[in-house]
């Protein structure tokens, strides 16, 4: 079993590649550099995703055709937009949904082309061990990793966990009007961020188990720019790194044999044929 994690920003991921054992081997492909090696037992390849959906689809096709990774987690920040989330609370994806596709009228608002679905959803089994992991974290060593000053600063007063809909998108949503916005046209999605619905794709695609999970970082407004390298460095990279390390510490049993549902014809029903 190898586990792909990915990262869109590197202070996100620097923890985690401190932890892999000596001997870890690192590899080049399309401008990222993919580390492997083993973390409390757990073959893992660990890679710097980038920002935005492209970037991310890429990297997911890569752990998965290169190094034959059999279940991926993705691990950043998020914006929270459902009411009551707050800075320092974890969301953990149930489905994904890339609230910026719309090819009506060919498709409904949403839909993933061909592939007759709108949200793709996270692996049922590797999500609520995530969550467990998310929840063990905030209720142990999560103060020993980030102090009062830090604590004051973001004002981080007892984060919770939060399951259900993430939202992506190739744009920063960073104002009140946005936010506005992405609740009507998705009233369940609770934090919007610009990575995981793409990697929720391609592993909807190859039959990959993935999950998904988010630290939020800011309200998703008009503030949304404050502190955030700060935050990255002294609160999200401490939050990966320690809720993947209750992960691994906890055990992932192996995947089961990836899906192998044949992809749907390029004649799909709903598809209009447009003169070039």
């Amino acid at each position: 079993m190898t586990i792909g994690i990915l990262a869109a920003l590197r202070e996100e991921a620097s923890h985690l590649l401190a932890d892999l054992e000596p001997g870890g081997r690192r590899t080049r492909i399309a401008l990222r550099d993919y580390t492997s090696g083993t973390i409390h037992g757990h073959d893992c390849v660990i890679v710097l995703a980038r920002i935005g959906k492209v970037a991310a689809a890429t990297t997911a096709t890569a752990l998965i055709e290169h190094f034959g990774v059999d279940r991926l987690i993705f691990t950043g920040v998020a914006g929270g937009v459902a009411p009551g989330l707050r800075i320092g609370d974890v969301v953990i994806a149930d489905t994904l949904v890339q609230h910026d596709l719309d090819a009506r009228p060919f498709f409904p608002r949403h839909e993933i082309p061909l592939l007759d679905t709108s949200h793709c959803a996270a692996d049922p089994d590797l999500t609520g061990r995530l969550e467990t992991a998310a929840q063990a974290f905030l209720d142990g060593t999560i103060w020993q990793r980030i102090g009062p000053d830090v604590r004051r600063q973001f004002d981080l007063v007892q984060p919770r966990v939060h399951r259900g809909l993430i939202a992506s998108g190739d744009q920063f949503i960073g104002s009140a009007t946005g936010v506005r916005a992405l609740r009507e046209a998705l009233p369940d999605a609770l934090a919007v961020e610009m990575e995981g619905a793409a990697v929720a794709q391609v592993c909807h695609e190859y039959g990959i188990p993935f999950a998904v999970m988010r630290t939020v970082s800011d309200t998703a407004d008009d503030q949304a720019h404050r502190d955030f390298p700060a935050f990255l460095g002294q609160v999200a990279s401490h939050y990966a790194h320690g809720i993947l390390q209750c992960l691994f510490e906890a055990g992932i049993p192996p995947a089961g044999p990836a899906r192998t549902d044949p992809q749907p014809p390029l004649n799909a029903p709903g598809l209009k044929a447009r003169a070039t």
